[in-house]
């Protein structure tokens, strides 16, 4: 897996759903993006364990209940149903590592699948808005109609 670049492939910016992390350059599949650093909470019961459903825990859907988390880059990687990246979490290291699962073209937002315990928690009852999502709403109600 190629190393982690100190220039730094993404940049945040504002998305769909709020502030996220986009390519600046491209990025291959397989490529570690970032690597998270700081205390790893689980957002089930906001202790200091590690999840695979999050790296940093959320009071609200909206932001992270510790401040520290707010200053990393990682915490700006939103949910998607069809992610171009995944966590990598090594309980043992205490480090969790996001990679890229496809290609990611400048100007793509980077996101992974936060889980099914988050989707739950926060997306279910807003409605998810990621782009395949929406588009699945735009297609069903327009047979609807």
């Amino acid at each position: 897996m190629p190393a982690i670049s100190s220039n730094k492939p993404y940049r945040i910016g504002r998305s769909r759903t709020g502030l996220g992390l986009f390519a600046t350059k491209p990025i291959k599949k397989g490529a570690r993006i970032v690597r998270y650093f700081g205390p790893l909470l689980d957002s089930r019961t906001r202790s200091t364990t590690i999840s695979r459903t999050s790296i940093c825990s959320s009071s609200t859907a909206a932001g992270p209940s510790t401040a520290r988390c707010a200053r990393t880059s990682p915490r700006y990687i939103n949910p998607r149903c069809r992610p171009n990246a995944e966590s990598d979490v090594s309980a043992r290291k205490r480090k969790v590592v996001i990679r890229a699962i496809k290609n990611i073209e400048p100007g793509e937002e980077i996101n992974y699948d936060y889980g099914t315990d988050y989707f739950k928690a926060y997306l279910k009852p807003i409605g998810c808005k990621c782009a395949a999502c929406e588009k699945k709403r735009k297609k069903i109600a327009c047979r609807g109609a």
